[in-house]
């Protein structure tokens, strides 16, 4: 892990508020990505260093295992990797467009309960967007975040691609 810290501008200390607070999280996610909201899904911690995503244990994420179904957990999972990424883009002259371009998942064990999923790769992410910015070019972030249940137990393992490029070139 990385020691430096990053300074956010105005635009994105601002998103960072608005992915925090309950409300407008939820109103986002009803708008934006219903299947989000409807899951429960929500961001408890975002720093340009990390972020945390939880996803509930309820009936509507079960599959037919009693455990939560992979695609709700791969939401939860991006959204960890994703907040920071979108973060980094906020404010930028140019703008930088955003997009996934590769996923991995490994699911050790089954999710029988609330799933924390942490991502510790924001510098990472941050890098890949100045780079991006810098140059013009694209530039590409494998991102990890680890899905645990509350007793540590580590449920899910995925690796996002992520792909920055700055727009108008």
């Amino acid at each position: 892990m990385s020691t430096t810290t990053t300074t956010l501008s105005p635009a994105q200390e601002s998103f960072r508020k608005k992915m925090l607070n309950p409300w407008l999280f939820r109103t986002f996610a009803f708008f934006k990505v219903p299947m989000g909201w409807l899951s429960g899904m929500k961001v408890t911690e975002l720093t340009p260093e990390r972020c945390v995503s939880t996803q509930p244990f309820k009936w509507v994420n079960k599959n037919p295992f009693q455990s939560t179904y992979f695609a709700v957990q791969s939401m939860a999972a991006e959204l960890s990797t994703a907040a920071i990424g979108l973060m980094a883009i906020q404010g930028q002259k140019p703008s930088i467009a955003i997009i996934i371009i590769d996923m991995k998942a490994e699911f050790p064990k089954k999710a029988t309960g609330r799933v924390t999923f942490t991502c510790e790769d924001g510098d990472k992410i941050f890098e890949a967007v100045e780079r991006a910015k810098s140059t013009g070019e694209a530039a590409t972030v494998t991102a990890k975040t680890v899905g645990k249940m509350a007793d540590d137990t580590v449920v899910s393992v995925f690796e996002f691609t992520w792909s920055f490029k700055r727009r108008g070139s």
